[in-house]
């Protein structure tokens, strides 16, 4: 699907200034109700200069965040894992939310509680050596392909970074995000300094709350794995899904942070894998089994070349 898509739009973020590290969030204000045009659903990808270069994407079901070096600057250790935001209404609204410098509080359309910390968060990657996993720091380079209305899609460099004393590695990803989908495809390519295959670890972030630790579910003969947040007693639950090649399945793991499913990849060639994530105050899912049962009835193409 991704080379079939029409690029309308590149920009390369290296060209853009790093203004936004004079100001970590905008005074607080209201988020005011768009328009009819505004209310309009479509996919859409904004990077956001005036909060680090945050890199935006969303669609008519679910909202995502990924963060940039500058970010490290000024919040360290910032991390390379990926953000979910809960969404309850079917047009774009995390570029207007997050211009409020309060994107932690729901004002009718959403809001973004979910904590990826130093861990991967909803999908994020690294490679697993000597039962640790090795991540990079934020991205180094973006090129937003095309923002809508009926796919955000974007790729992201990852600079070079150390797998112990073993080799070093580096990675470049695609995010693809349809209409009416949970699930953001993503095609990574992971170079290496070293020949040889290598083990990446596709991660999900723990929760430890009052109410649990959350229902972690894993079906490793399609290459599913499921995890319904305990709830927070005000915000809800997210929901995060991964789907992976099956043919490339080792195990699933854990460390500290993370629930992990590892796969095998060789390096230079691509590979792909789904994300998916959704609110439970949102307007599809309230359940983990309404959860379970969406991602089950899924249909994955894990060819990099479609």
């Amino acid at each position: 699907m991704w080379k079939t898509l029409v690029a309308v739009l590149a920009v390369s973020l290296s060209a853009v200034p790093s203004f936004a590290l004079a100001q970590a969030h905008l005074p607080g204000k209201t988020l005011e109700k768009p328009d009819a045009a505004g209310q309009v659903p479509r996919a859409a990808v904004t990077l956001a200069p005036y909060r680090f270069n945050d890199i935006l994407w969303e669609n008519d079901r679910t909202a995502h965040r990924i963060y940039s070096r500058d970010l490290e600057k000024t919040e360290p250790p910032s991390t390379s894992g990926i953000d979910a935001w809960g969404k309850s209404v079917r047009w774009p609204y995390m570029d207007r939310q997050l211009r409020t410098g309060d994107q932690h509080t729901d004002h009718g359309e959403g809001l973004d509680f979910y904590d990826v910390g130093t861990a991967r968060g909803a999908g994020g990657l690294g490679v697993w050596h000597d039962n640790k996993l090795w991540t990079s720091r934020n991205w180094s380079d973006v090129k937003v392909h095309i923002n809508g209305p009926d796919v955000a899609a974007f790729s992201v460099d990852y600079a070079p970074w150390p797998v112990d004393v073993d080799r070093k590695v580096w990675e470049t990803r695609t995010f693809s995000l349809p209409m009416g989908t949970n699930f953001t495809r993503m095609v990574s390519t992971i170079r290496s300094d070293k020949p040889g295959p290598i083990v990446v670890g596709i991660g999900i972030s723990k929760r430890k709350r009052p109410s649990g630790a959350g229902v972690l579910r894993k079906d490793l003969a399609p290459g599913r794995v499921t995890f319904f947040e305990p709830a927070d007693p005000q915000k809800g639950s997210m929901a995060i899904a991964l789907m992976v090649d099956p043919k490339a399945v080792v195990e699933v793991r854990q460390d500290f942070d993370n629930y992990l499913v590892l796969i095998k990849v060789e390096p230079g060639k691509p590979f792909v894998y789904y994300m998916g994530a959704a609110w439970d105050k949102g307007l599809d899912f309230h359940s983990a089994a309404e959860w379970d049962a969406y991602v089950a009835a899924q249909t994955p193409d894990f060819d990099p070349a479609n």
